[in-house]
């Protein structure tokens, strides 16, 4: 049976910026190495704030920077809070350093991954589970126990059959969250192990934002009835805002500037240019609060308006 996502999916003007970006990255390596130094620190904290604040820990990205690169206890936060963190973190290093090509997700990987985050949280750490769970807030009643295994079994078997490496990240980070293999912990192994599919492909790894959770729940309730174009759309924009950040970092003619600066020399209003870095039509990358891209992609955009007038 064909799985049910295809290239269809993905919004076409996204996809062939990724495409296009994706093989100037690729041109551009081997990078230098403090230049992935400084990527893989700044991601793996934002991935590691982002990942978890999905999930309900409530602390913040300053805090959850302390804790990684100081090692600081944050007042009035719990040990669990604490540990999530830190196991996290360590979860994208595990990801970062065995990614390789052809590398197959099967139940070594995703019970590993899943040891690593849910460390001194979870008794069962690393272990399937043995009963019915239920989702907060999600239509969805996942599996019962009992089909956990077979369910995988075919799962990684359906991925070795697809070549596309975003197609396989978003089905398998959608079916792992489906199946709901553990008591918890789910949503961070899935967004672990579909970081895992990209690194080992070449792609720079993603950060699902918090501020972007309800679009994200949306999406994966949307794949849970077969249609993937909403979860393509938010993981492939991800993965678009990745590639971004690292040519930035590479090549000086790409520099991010806020949207604000860029809007001064150009024909459209900096609220303008916000809406359509949303869209994904301007390729732009989210720091915090603020939207940047930067003069080539601007240009880039203006003229390929310039064409439709």
């Amino acid at each position: 049976m064909p799985i049910p996502i295809s290239s269809a999916d993905l919004p076409p003007v996204i996809r062939q910026r990724v495409d296009a970006n994706h093989r100037a990255l690729r041109e551009r390596r081997p990078l230098p190495r403090d230049v992935v130094a400084r990527l893989r620190e700044q991601l793996r904290v934002a991935h590691t704030y982002h990942s978890n604040a999905i999930e309900g820990n409530t602390l913040t990205l300053k805090e959850t920077r302390l804790i990684l690169e100081q090692g600081v206890t944050i007042g009035g936060k719990s040990l669990r809070e604490h540990l999530e963190a830190t196991n996290n973190a360590q979860g994208f290093d595990w990801i970062w350093d065995h990614a390789k090509p052809a590398l197959r997700i099967d139940h070594t990987t995703v019970r590993g991954l899943h040891e690593i985050v849910s460390r001194g949280i979870l008794t069962s750490a690393g272990r399937y589970r043995t009963e019915q769970v239920w989702i907060t807030g999600a239509a969805h009643i996942p599996p019962p126990a009992l089909e956990v295994v077979p369910l995988l079994d075919a799962l990684f078997a359906e991925l070795r059959g697809i070549r596309d490496p975003v197609l396989r990240m978003t089905y398998g980070h959608h079916r792992l969250a489906f199946i709901h293999p553990f008591l918890d912990g789910n949503g961070r192994t899935a967004r672990l192990a579909a970081n895992l599919v990209l690194l080992s492909a070449g792609y720079p790894p993603v950060v699902l934002r918090v501020q972007d959770r309800g679009r994200y729940y949306r999406a994966l309730d949307e794949a849970d009835r077969g249609r993937y174009a909403a979860l393509g759309g938010v993981l492939l924009r991800a993965v678009d805002e990745s590639l971004t950040l690292y040519l930035a970092a590479v090549e000086p003619e790409r520099a991010l500037v806020p949207l604000k600066t860029l809007a001064r020399r150009s024909p459209y209003s900096q609220e303008y240019l916000s809406l359509r870095a949303r869209q994904g039509v301007l390729e732009a990358v989210k720091i915090g609060d603020v939207w940047y891209s930067s003069k080539p992609a601007l240009d880039e955009y203006v003229t390929r308006q310039g064409r439709r007038t």
